[in-house]
Order: C-alpha cells, then sequence, then structure tokens
C-alpha cells in the first residue's frame, strides 16, 4: 500500500429540489492522472459535465457516492440528510481505496462527523479541485435520478427543473398532488397535502 497523503474532496447536489434523493459525491484525484477543466458543476454545461464525469470514474483514485432518500430528509430535516449523504459517500470512497482517506474536504460552512480529519470550504467547489470532481459526480449522479422519474411521473416536468421549485413544478405540484418521492416535510408539498385533505 503505498504512503500517498489522500485527500478527499465531497460536496452535495440536490438539498433546494422538492423531490428526489440529496447526494453526495466524494473523490480522491490522482496527482498522476490529471483531469483538467474541473469547476463548480453549476458553471458546467450538461455535456461537459458528463464528460468530466467519466474522465473522473476512469482518471481518480476513487471516487464514491451516497444518498439520503425522501423519507430520510423527512425525518432528520435536509441539513442533517445532507450530512448522512456525504458520510455516506465517504463511506463508499473508503470499500474503494481499502482505508479511509487521510484528510476530506468539504464544500460548505460544516462538516458531518466522520474518523478523519475535516475541513469545511465555502465555496470550495470552485477552489479545490477534489471538491470540484466530487460536485460533478453529485450533480450527474442526480440528474440521472431525475431523468428516471421524469420517465415514471411525465406529469411534473422533472427533466425541465430537475425537482426545484419552479412556477411550471408548482403548478404541476398543485394539479397532480405529490408523487411518492416527494419531500414532504418541504412547504410547498406540505402545503399541497393539506389541501389535499380538505
Amino acid at each position: 500500500m503505498s504512503e500517498s497523503f489522500w485527500v478527499c474532496g465531497v460536496d452535495e447536489a440536490g438539498r433546494g429540489p422538492l423531490v428526489g434523493a440529496v447526494v453526495a459525491g466524494a473523490v480522491v484525484l490522482d496527482p498522476l492522472n490529471p483531469i483538467a477543466g474541473l469547476k463548480d458543476s453549476k458553471r458546467l454545461t450538461p455535456a461537459r459535465r458528463d464528460a468530466l464525469y467519466a474522465e473522473i470514474v476512469l482518471k481518480a483514485k476513487a471516487w464514491g457516492v451516497g444518498e439520503a432518500s425522501p423519507l430520510e430528509i423527512d425525518q432528520i430535516n435536509i441539513l442533517q440528510a445532507t450530512m448522512l449523504a456525504m458520510q455516506r459517500a465517504i463511506d463508499d470512497i473508503c470499500i474503494r481505496l481499502g482505508r479511509w482517506p487521510d484528510k476530506a474536504l468539504i464544500d460548505g460552512n460544516r462538516c458531518p462527523a466522520l474518523p478523519i480529519p475535516a475541513e469545511a470550504i465555502v465555496k470550495g467547489d470552485s477552489k479545490e479541485p477534489a471538491i470540484s470532481a466530487a460536485s460533478i459526480v453529485a450533480k450527474v449522479t442526480r440528474d440521472r435520478q431525475m431523468q428516471d422519474l421524469h420517465g415514471r411521473y411525465p406529469q411534473y416536468g422533472f427533466l425541465q427543473h430537475m425537482g426545484y421549485p419552479t412556477p411550471v413544478h408548482l403548478v404541476a405540484l398543485r394539479q397532480f398532488g405529490a408523487c411518492p418521492e416527494h419531500r414532504r416535510s418541504f412547504s410547498p408539498v406540505r402545503v399541497v397535502l393539506e389541501q389535499a385533505k380538505i
């Protein structure tokens, strides 16, 4: 086993939407296989994200994904669910590496509880390549989940808004009610459900 110091970048996608899981990505980059063009996933086109995702999967020392379901979000709140998804992403990295990373760099202003040193970095997805890579893994994974949900529930237009509370989504929510993957604890969904009982 190499004595390399392995730094794991961690980021999430899907805190704001009304539907679906919150997804975290974790990536340990390989200095011997650099990846050009890493940046915050929100600043990339979908095609560029997909291309970088494929490159990360191929070139990274290890990558992992964790998520928390809509039910878990409703039970423990979105912040705690995000921390849980990040823990699960790092657990996935640990399985793939065969050991814990030496340090985790977390996008944002707080860290999940981990058995390794961790540092929260505000706007880390635009400062640290490993976090940028993690943001791409999380975003592509969640977008693909939303594409699957669109196939099952096309009436909500998930491909258009990826579950965020846009006017189109809110109109569909009022018209069709909530699907099983909607987050019941989020206000727009809760209001629709309460009105349905009247």
